[in-house]
């Protein structure tokens, strides 16, 4: 096995190596510089996550931060290697800081808060009670963010179909619905438009996704509900029941409910993040160019500091303030958390030659119809971060030198261009567990409680069944 590592690490060495022997990286052109083989080490941690928990599921759960720390110095090392010591830090540190910190402070507090509040009662999984809990989540999910919704909404749908036996088909309408689809109304829905909102795309611009959003909705929750009423029609004649005959209904109440406090809390600081920046502390008001604490040639800024620190504060007092009854009600464990810091960590540092490469290539690569944007945005960001892709197909699109449409600090972009890239970005993230962040934690709740979720390539069979029919109607109806 060792040799087999050693073997690999020298030979992507060699292809780092490639492309020049000697040169010093400039920030700005690094996509152009790296080879395409230098995306091989991302490529290898996404097949680790899915295909180890195929073939060795107990090996994988003792040694992913092993498999995350080496695949990260396969990309790490010869990349320094290449690009010297000082690129490598670069790099690191602003991946980390500026991509890696933020992203996983925001699913701790979202988790630690979600975590405190509890739906006790008779609650039962039948496929009318399932579809609503669905679309009460799918519309909460652009007020309160995919993330929060998620964490909000998963462990009620877990309880009330605690009795069923085939139940992983909720979890991944879940997946689809709550943790991405409805996320697309607001910035504060999904990371990539608020990135847009940052880049002065009209905070409620988004809202013009509702109807290509209601149309999704209203297909998946169809489908979703033909194909649980199959299922739970069998289970009730296989003599399954979603209530104990025998024991008192017991009314439904929430417990914890306090910390809604702290989910606004969070929400607010998502929201300061960008709303900071029209002060003279936290931006240079001409340049736009964010003020922060230097690490390493990269700028911390202040406001995603501020948004770090208030989100931390809002998870401690849940923690303080929260019954430990409640949780355990709840069966809340960090193991989840601990599992996507873990592997996250892993993803974000490989992924930065495909980010380099796609920011510094992506304006040739011929992109120029609102369908090609929709597709090559959402494709894109089922496998990377999907505010990045954004960014990129933002940046791409302000280039096109339009002048009808709406002017963003990249450039003035096409209504149905903006629609297609904000679409892609939410809805597409769908197609993988790993699309967007959200999805991963879902199905580690999930696979916690006891339901037998699918591989990742078994994910993705629901998903390529399922929702790449309905992109394609949303292409030939909003974007052609």
């Amino acid at each position: 096995m060792k040799r087999h590592l050693y073997i690999i690490f020298f030979a992507i060495s060699i292809l780092f190596l490639f492309p020049s022997t000697a040169f010093a990286a400039e920030h700005s052109n690094l996509g152009e510089l790296l080879p395409i083989w230098s995306i091989l080490p991302f490529v290898g941690m996404l097949l680790s996550i899915a295909i180890f928990p195929l073939i060795a599921p107990h090996w994988w759960e003792k040694n992913q931060p092993k498999v995350a720390a080496l695949w990260s110095m396969i990309f790490l090392v010869p990349f320094c290697i290449a690009f010297g010591l000082g690129e490598t830090v670069y790099q690191l540190v602003e991946i980390v800081f500026l991509d890696y910190i933020p992203f996983i402070v925001l699913l701790f507090g979202l988790f630690a808060v979600a975590g405190g509040i509890h739906l006790k009662g008779t609650l039962a999984g039948t496929p009318k009670m399932n579809t609503l809990l669905l679309f009460i989540g799918t519309l909460l999910s652009s007020w309160i963010g995919t993330t929060g919704s998620s964490m909000l909404m998963i462990r009620p749908l877990i309880k009330a179909n605690h009795w069923r036996q085939k139940k992983a088909h909720v979890v991944i309408f879940f997946i689809f619905l709550v943790s991405n689809i409805g996320g697309c109304l607001t910035p504060v829905g999904d990371p990539p438009l608020l990135l847009g909102f940052l880049r002065h795309v009209p905070f409620f611009w988004t809202m013009r996704l509702f109807p290509i959003m209601m149309l999704n909705t209203v297909i998946l929750l169809t489908i979703f509900f033909i194909l649980d009423h199959r299922y739970h029609k069998q289970e009730l004649a296989e003599g399954r029941s979603p209530v104990d005959p025998d024991a008192p209904k017991e009314p439904l109440k929430i417990e914890g409910l306090h910390n809604l406090i702290f989910l606004l809390m969070i929400i607010g600081a998502v929201i300061l993040n960008g709303a900071v920046v029209k002060f003279p502390f936290f931006a240079d008001q001409v340049t736009g160019e964010l003020h922060g604490i230097p690490i390493a040639g990269v700028i911390f800024p202040y406001n995603s500091i501020l948004e770090i620190l208030i989100i931390l504060i809002a998870a401690f007092l849940s923690l303080k303030t929260t019954a430990t009854k409640i949780r355990k009600e709840n069966q809340f464990t960090w193991g989840p958390i601990h599992e996507v810091a873990v592997l996250f960590v892993g993803i974000f540092i490989t992924m930065i030659p495909a980010l380099a490469i796609l920011k510094a290539r992506g304006a040739s690569l011929g992109i120029t119809d609102a369908e090609h944007f929709f597709w090559c945005t959402g494709m894109l960001s089922s496998f990377l971060d999907n505010a990045p892709t954004y960014l990129v197909f933002l940046t791409t699109a302000g280039a096109l030198g339009e002048t009808v449409g709406v002017a963003t600090s990249v450039g003035v972009i096409p209504e149905t261009i903006l629609m297609a890239i904000s679409a892609g970005s939410v809805f597409i993230g769908a197609n993988t567990y790993i699309g967007n962040a959200p999805n991963f934690m879902v199905r580690s709740i999930a696979e916690e409680n006891g339901i037998k979720m699918p591989s990742f390539f078994g994910y993705m069979a629901w998903s390529l069944t399922c929702l790449i029919p309905v992109f394609i109607l949303d292409t030939l109806i909003f974007f052609v």
